[in-house]
């Protein structure tokens, strides 16, 4: 299986295994500007050259090397699972994609249909029940985690704990895993443990949120969203997640999370 979903700068410094919708865009540019002095000129996911990644077949051999024997640090990063998901729809089911056209094609139309969603029209600036839209596909991504249909799961909504896992399973290590909310904190942390061709001001560079003005903007705070049925199924889906990395799963509208992220924990639960 290898490491799908890591990526790793050229010169080796560091190691990182992406999860969606947590950073992983910042973070990647941070990476690619580490070595090169300059950002990736559009988004850093399109890019095929100045940064490794499991998905180039050339870069395969050499993080496989590099994880295996953990000669890099190694991290990642977490988001609430409350706000992660809520980013999920408005970004990939409400939003218009880089390319002009919806995310996965005839997905939107599948959810219109089998789960009664609205997404604002056709280019997603129509005004819409957001709430109930919401929690009606949120009945969609617990029906393809659990059950896996009417398709796969996604990426961008799946568990953290899973992406997070493959690099645990198949023989790496994190020295590190830290919160989208405290970014600065922990990516500081990252960039202050190895050695860097040119330094990283965090507090200068931009934020690559890609899917900021995808989709339309969220009307109402976080805790609106989720009411006791969608409580349920989020704790279903997530149960893990909000264990692991110490989240509040009682008060959606509290994005920090309660602790710290205890690495042998992480380690010992997803090394299964």
């Amino acid at each position: 299986m290898g490491f799908p979903g890591t990526w790793m700068t050229e010169s080796e410094s560091v190691v990182y295994r992406v999860v969606p919708k947590c950073a992983c865009s910042t973070i990647g540019q941070i990476l690619y500007y580490s070595d090169h002095g300059r950002f990736f000129d559009g988004d850093i996911h399109d890019s095929t050259a100045g940064l490794h990644k499991w998905a180039q077949e050339q870069s395969q051999p050499l993080i496989e090397r590099n994880v295996k024997a953990h000669q890099s640090y190694a991290f990642t990063c977490v988001r609430n699972p409350y706000t992660r998901i809520l980013s999920s729809f408005f970004d990939k089911i409400c939003g218009i994609q880089r390319n002009g056209r919806r995310y996965r094609g005839n997905l939107v139309p599948l959810l219109i249909q089998k789960y009664g969603i609205e997404v604002g029209g056709e280019d997603g600036r129509q005004e819409f029940d957001q709430i109930r839209s919401f929690r009606r596909f949120l009945l969609f991504a617990r029906d393809t985690i659990r059950f896996k249909k009417p398709m796969e799961p996604d990426i961008h909504w799946s568990a953290m704990s899973g992406h997070i896992s493959t690099f645990i399973v198949n023989g790496g290590r994190y020295d590190q895993i830290f919160y989208t909310e405290k970014f600065n904190e922990g990516m500081q942390k990252v960039l202050d443990t190895i050695e860097v061709r040119h330094p990283v001001d965090l507090n200068t560079i931009p934020r690559f949120n890609e899917s900021e003005g995808h989709g339309p903007k969220r009307l109402h705070p976080v805790e609106d969203y989720f009411d006791d049925l969608s409580k349920h199924l989020v704790w279903e889906i997530y149960k893990r997640d909000f264990q692991l990395f110490k989240y509040d799963f009682e008060n959606p509208g509290n994005k920090l999370p309660k602790g710290e992220v205890d690495l042998d924990e992480v380690h010992a639960r997803l090394g299964d």
